[in-house]
């Protein structure tokens, strides 16, 4: 297997489409990460040699169409590699197009050279190969030990395909502007995002703008915790964008409003939406006109179709959707910490008040999980004759005691609730002496031959007791759900729900944190189904004795 390739395809661009889906499926048997794809239709040896330089391809709805079902059919048939279609040599306008002057430089050079090129005679491979290989280094740069490979062709007879009636309208060239705008999230970059901005590297002849949704912008997005961090973002959406055709001149911009610079630009001509925010490029063009500017011509790209999509996920291809296929899923390695014993294998369970921990805990229960409820512990903890039992009427009075001499627990929350200093008084005195307790508790668990001990604690991360625990667990659920579940459950005014969330970690600070993250939003089988799916993919990588 080889890291990264590059893919020439040879067959004329109204075959591709044809062959594309096995000549991918046959590509992620040999490359694992990065696949580049070159598109030069028609090209062939001519002697011995291939034509030098690569032949431009006019950018024309045939082209759009070809690139769309390309991206489409590598999420289907090799969703695990990274697909990118080089668009140096589709242009617009090609006559007046200079030739290529120089290598290009890819950010993952190329390892191996794969084709669809048809060998007529066998005896001519070797020669094929080399030409190949020559004609690859003369474009990009490639690692200096590179090789060449066949792939089938993948639909016997194809080449004989003609269509009964040809579509004119696919030779229709596409728009070309000098300065276009696109915005979005562009998480875990997608083959949607890759055709999103391929076909804006193709409207354009100079420059592309690119708005990248950051701060309030946020807010509302599904599972807005697991948005990889804005950096990341933009880094991987430049990277891409070098690779598939360097000559645009492309600026990103952070985006915390609807409309950034669309709408102060005075150079922009096109700005390129999605079926679902074609609105947003009308209210952009609105904005325009009440500062004076001219109005953007919109090209709207189409959705891609989610055809592997469950009864959880949208119909089309999202970064919503494939965070919450991270859900269950190991986010983050755990950390080997040779000073907790290897058995019981330990899982801290956390989340906010309000984030559905208890019926997490209950799904774990009925797999087969031993649980400790750090709460409960905690209570324990300040019984009368315990240690902080003592600590805590010294320092808040014996007006918080009972009649039977237990702490009344309401008339201390009421004291330390709102207060800050005091809250953190009390938790100097019960999180260490209820550390002790599940220790304890962890240790005759282990004692008693159980395999996995969860320890639901609210508290957690904030106590420092992820040191005593081998992976930690997120039950996140958005701050308006929990609120209402808080208010609902106990009895309390909106003010005082958001008090008590406002004492405790956010849930980004707690996925910082996380290895796997649960979210319990939605029905509660799909909570189910993250479980199970948390669980069996726990069982594969705990040690087992």
């Amino acid at each position: 297997m080889f890291q990264t390739g590059i893919l020439v395809l040879t067959s004329p661009l109204s075959l591709i489409s044809l062959r594309i889906a096995p000549v991918l499926a046959a590509a992620a048997k040999i490359v694992e990460n990065i696949l580049y794809v070159h598109l030069h239709p028609g090209l062939g040896l001519a002697g011995n040699y291939f034509q030098p330089t690569p032949t431009y391809i006019p950018a024309n709805r045939e082209v759009s169409q070809i690139l769309t079902n390309l991206y489409a059919k590598s999420l289907n048939v090799c969703s695990c590699l990274d697909v990118r279609v080089v668009l140096s040599n589709i242009k617009n306008h090609c006559s007046i197009q200079q030739p290529f002057s120089s290598v290009q430089m890819l950010s993952e050079p190329p390892e191996v050279v794969l084709t669809d090129y048809r060998i007529t005679d066998l005896n001519q491979s070797n020669i094929v190969m080399q030409c190949l290989e020559k004609y690859v280094l003369g474009c990009y740069t490639c690692k200096s030990n590179l090789r060449a490979m066949f792939l089938p062709s993948g639909i016997d007879g194809a080449e004989n395909f003609c269509p009964d009636v040809m579509d004119s309208n696919l030779c229709e060239s596409i728009p070309n502007y000098s300065d276009v705008v696109l915005g979005g999230t562009f998480d875990r970059l997608h083959c949607a995002h890759k055709i999103l901005l391929s076909m804006s590297c193709l409207l354009t002849g100079k420059r592309l703008l690119i708005g990248v949704a950051d701060g309030e912008l946020l807010h509302s997005k599904v599972l807005k915790e697991l948005i990889e961090p804005y950096q990341d973002r933009v880094e991987k959406v430049r990277k891409f964008l070098l690779d598939v055709n360097p000559a645009v001149q492309y600026e990103l911009v952070s985006l915390r409003d609807p409309y950034g610079p669309a709408i102060t630009d005075p150079n922009l001509k096109c700005i390129v939406v999605s079926d679902e925010t074609r609105k947003g490029g009308e209210a952009v063009n609105r904005k325009r006109l009440e500062n004076a500017l001219q109005e953007l011509a919109i090209h709207k790209i189409g959705l891609v179709e989610n055809v592997n999509r469950t009864t959880d996920e949208e119909e089309k291809i999202s970064s919503s959707t494939l965070r919450k296929r991270l859900l269950g899923s190991l986010l983050v390695p755990p950390k080997n910490n040779p000073r907790i014993p290897s058995t019981p294998y330990v899982i801290g369970l956390t989340g906010c008040t309000g984030s559905g921990k208890t019926s997490v805990v209950q799904y774990l229960q009925k797999m087969g999980a031993t649980t400790i409820n750090a709460d409960a512990v905690g209570h324990e903890s300040y019984r009368p004759g315990r240690a902080a039992h003592q600590k805590i009427v010294q320092e808040f009075g014996q007006e918080i005691l009972l009649k039977d001499g237990t702490i009344n627990r309401i008339a201390l929350g009421k004291i330390v609730f709102g207060d800050q200093e005091k809250l953190k008084c009390l938790t100097s005195i019960v999180w260490p002496e209820t550390a002790i307790l599940v220790k304890q508790m962890i240790s005759e668990a282990g004692a008693e031959g159980k395999p996995v001990c969860v320890v639901d604690a609210a508290v957690l991360l904030e106590a420092g007791w992820n040191d005593m625990v081998h992976e930690v667990w997120v039950v996140i659920v958005p701050e308006d759900e929990a609120l209402k579940r808080i208010m609902k459950r106990d009895n309390i005014s909106e003010e005082d729900a958001k008090k008590r969330l406002a004492n405790q970690w956010t849930n980004a600070q707690r996925v910082q944190h996380a290895n796997v993250v649960l979210c319990t939003q939605w029905e509660p089988e799909f909570t189910e189904k993250q479980i199970q799916k948390a669980w069996h993919l726990l069982q594969n990588r705990r040690p087992t004795c």
